[in-house]
């Protein structure tokens, strides 16, 4: 906008002016100049025009109404007319201004250009031709784009490349029909599987691109139909309905939109040791529920949808010459009914039918001679024990776990483990299990022992002496002994499946009152052993008849003891306690009017051979007191009177000793005496030798060493003159080295001198021959010519005919120099 009253329009130019007297505001283009009036004033201006190049565009808000002629359209007052709110997409034109009230919204963009495999998706905002206001629609490449108001461009859409081994999953925005004319309902989804560059329709969405899922021999996958539809390969499958797509079906596929992938399956292999059960298998193409199918190998194969093994793959069975399998039949199998049972023998293999079960692999049981099983037989119930060989149950037969009370479990381990039937603690709970419960139950009876054994079926019992092995048949058990132990004796203590027959010893405490109230505790030993022979079964059978004899012998002795004791006094009691005690026990005979030597029990021919008094022990306080006194006051005594036997004897011989002393004394002084004379015999002869002998060594000793002396003299000089001699040699080899090395290095010197003189004139040479040559003949003959030529001219041009400068110092033959120049001025 310029306030100047004259305006020069350039060409493509235009001003808005504004007429204050009608209010209206019209548009002068250049080139022009412009007068400006007193009442119009410029309010846009000079801005160029709007050019639009070819393949551009522009929008124009609120543009001007046209007519017909496509003139600009104006009101009573010559305002143009604008569609206010409006807009107007202009296309490649003449440049041309802006009538007031139009905007350039934006500014000139070229036109778009859709490339191939390419489209626009375009949105209707307005009603216009046979499109309503919310329509989509492509515009499909390759091509240019022409803007239209009514058209929104939503998005570029570019074509998706579909590889080999890939679908592209489309959903449905609503109900259209798709590239392939079939039509979709909104939400449905489908896959397109054609190789190739694809566009997606206008209402088609793209979910995701699925890759192919590559089979191979050995793997293959698990389908299920989400819904009833046609698969890629032609077949109709209903919802639900599950199967397998192998190599043989497809090398690769493409899970399809009404297909779930439940799992992938691997290729079962048999080898030809090898087979499996399958379990509801596959007939006709359908699922056999129920039915069992038997697979040898060598073979592979998938498991169908719904197929399983019922026990994995197992492996042949091979049985060998001791070996056999226990079989029952679940159907009707040839001759056999469901639940019969037998047996297949080794050596062979074997490989059970569906409708038969294994129920065990039997192996023949190795027995030793002392050894052995208990076997049931399953149709009349009747358990037997088989000892002694090597046996293998039949197809009616089972092994047969003998239970045994949990006492007798613990005593037989302990016997096992460390050889002592009789226990009086308790093994552990994993000891006690160790026991094979089918194996024969056997006992080792100590030596002269006696275990009992009672038969619950025949109501009998049987005695076994020691030492013996005790086998139990199925219906026997161990007679459990229950004995007292400790001291004093206490019921129940020692638990053995075996009697001791004796001799053997028991100890008990018993306390025991005297006629003047003394209370004593006596511990008593008593001998005994049972008097049974082998062969009286009476006699055997009676030593079971009392559970715990050793309770009922001790009570039975103490009760005599208590008894003897309590009619004597302590004195006496103290004195004569081994005869009171014993004629008590064994009673008093009346013929011989002394102590019996045993006590017979009658209800189990126990006999008690001799009682040992160990000791006697007051319960009471003052009377341990008292009698610990007269103990120590009678030990005292006798310790004095040993003292002084002692030492009477001591001193008795102390006084022999002294007395054997002297007498050694006496004898030794003489023995020495003698020693003595000899000695000084002996030491005057040693000297008379003595002197003799130094005489004549030192003579002999001079000899030699004078005779060493010049002997070394000599050898001395000798070695001195070699020496001098070999000096004198390695001086001269020395000298001589020394010269030849000092001349071969003169000599080196020279000839390396020489070498470098004539390397450097050949240098020199070839650098003076290497000038010249660069040079040339030519330029230094001009060089040469040069100097004289110069002074020749410089003197001609002075007019100089010849000349000589000299100093004093040098004499100059004047007759031949002016010969010289006399003959050069006549010549």
């Amino acid at each position: 906008m310029s306030d100047a009253n004259v305006i020069r329009i350039k060409p493509y130019h235009y001003i808005h002016v504004l007429d204050n007297n009608s209010n209206t505001t019209r548009v002068l283009t250049g080139p022009n100049t412009y007068t400006r009036l007193d009442h119009e004033k410029v309010v846009a201006g000079p801005d160029a025009m709007v050019m639009i190049p070819p393949r551009h565009y522009c929008i124009i808000k609120n543009p001007v109404v046209r007519r017909e002629d496509g003139t600009p359209a104006a009101d009573d007052q010559g305002n143009v007319k604008l569609r206010f709110g409006d807009e107007e997409i202009r296309f490649e034109q003449e440049p041309f201004p802006l009538y007031p009230g139009e905007q350039l919204f934006g500014r000139v963009n070229a036109l778009q250009v859709v490339g191939p495999d390419a489209a626009l998706r375009l949105r209707c905002i307005r009603d216009f031709g046979d499109k309503v206001a919310g329509d989509e629609w492509l515009f499909i490449g390759p091509g240019t784009y022409k803007p239209q108001i009514e058209v929104q461009v939503v998005e570029v859409i570019k074509a998706i490349i579909i590889k080999p081994n890939t679908a592209l999953k489309l959903r449905a925005r609503k109900a259209c029909v798709d590239s392939d004319s079939v039509k979709r309902e909104a939400g449905e989804e489908w896959l397109v599987r054609v190789v190739g560059a694809y566009l997606p329709g206008v209402d088609e969405e793209v979910v995701e691109t699925l890759n192919a899922r590559v089979l191979t021999d050995k793997k293959a996958f698990h389908l299920r139909a989400n819904k009833t539809f046609t698969d890629v390969l032609g077949n109709k499958r209903k919802a639900g309905e599950e199967w397998l797509v192998t190599l043989d079906n497809a090398e690769t596929h493409i899970q399809d939109v009404n297909e779930e992938v439940v799992g992938e399956v691997r290729i079962t292999t048999l080898n030809n040791r090898q087979y499996c059960v399958v379990l509801d298998p596959y007939r006709g193409g359908k699922p056999q529920y129920g039915t069992k199918e038997l697979r040898k190998g060598p073979d592979s194969f998938f498991l169908r949808p719904g197929e399983r093994l019922e026990q994995g793959i197992q492996n042949i069975h091979v049985l060998g010459s001791e070996e056999a399998i226990l079989l029952r039949a679940v159907e009707a199998y040839g001759e056999k009914q469901p639940g019969d049972r037998w047996m297949i023998y080794g050596p062979c293999d074997y490989v059970p039918d569906t409708e038969v079960e294994i129920l065990e692999k039997r192996t023949a049981i190795p027995l030793d001679e002392n050894e052995g099983i208990y076997v049931r037989d399953l149709k009349s119930g009747q358990v037997r024990s088989i000892i002694g060989e090597s046996y293998m149950l039949q197809a009616h037969e089972e092994l047969w776990d003998k239970e045994l009370p949990q006492e007798v479990e613990e005593l037989l381990i302990k016997e096992r483990t460390t050889g002592d039937s009789r226990s009086g603690a308790r093994p552990s709970s994993a000891s006690v299990s160790s026991r094979i419960k089918n194996r024969l139950v056997t006992y080792r009876a100590p030596h002269n022992s006696a275990v009992q054994v009672y038969d619950y079926r025949a109501k009998k019992t049987r005695v076994v002496f020691g030492p013996e092995l005790v086998s139990l048949g199925p219906d026997e058990h161990f007679t459990v002994i229950s004995l007292s132990g400790d001291v004093p004796k206490r019921a129940n203590v020692i638990k053995s499946l075996s009697l001791l027959l004796g001799p053997d010893f028991m100890t008990d405490i018993v306390i025991v009152e005297t006629a003047d109230h003394a209370r004593l505790s006596l511990k008593l030993a008593y001998n005994w052993y049972f008097e049974a022979q082998r062969g009286d079964d009476e006699a055997i059978k009676a030593i079971f008849r009392v559970p715990d004899f050793v309770g009922d012998a001790c009570k039975a002795i103490a009760s005599r003891v208590r008894g003897a004791v309590a009619a004597v006094s302590f004195d006496r009691f103290h004195k004569n306690s081994a005869e009171i005690i014993r004629s008590a026990v064994f009673g008093i005979d009346p013929e011989t009017e002394q102590p019996r030597g045993k006590f017979f029990f009658g209800a189990n021919n126990l006999v008690i051979t001799n009682i040992d008094i160990q000791s006697v022990e007051p319960v009471d306080q003052r009377t341990r007191d008292a009698l610990q006194k007269s103990v120590q006051l009678a030990i005292e005594i006798t310790t004095k009177s040993q003292e002084a036997s002692a030492r009477h004897d001591a001193e008795r011989i102390e006084q022999e000793a002294k007395g054997r002393l002297e007498r050694q004394k006496i004898n030794d002084e003489s023995e020495a005496e003698k020693s003595r004379t000899e000695l000084l015999q002996l030491q005057a002869q040693s000297a008379a030798v003595e002197a003799t002998g130094q005489a004549t060594a030192e003579a002999k000793a001079r000899a030699e060493a004078a005779q060493i002396e010049g002997e070394a003299a000599v050898k001395q000089s000798e070695l001195k003159a070699q020496s001098t001699r070999i000096k004198a040699a390695a001086e001269l080899e020395q000298l001589k080295l020394k010269n030849a090395a000092e001349i071969r290095h003169q000599t080196a010197m020279v000839d390396l001198e020489l070498a470098k003189a004539a390397e450097m004139a050949k240098i020199e040479s070839e650098k003076f021959a290497q000038v010249v040559k660069a040079i040339g003949r030519e330029t230094i003959k001009s060089i040469a010519q040069a100097g004289p030529e110069m002074q020749a001219k410089l003197l001609g041009g002075l007019g100089i005919q010849s000349m000589m400068i000299t100093d004093g110092s040098s004499p100059i033959n004047l007759f031949n120099t002016a010969q010289g120049l006399v003959g050069g001025h006549a010549h």
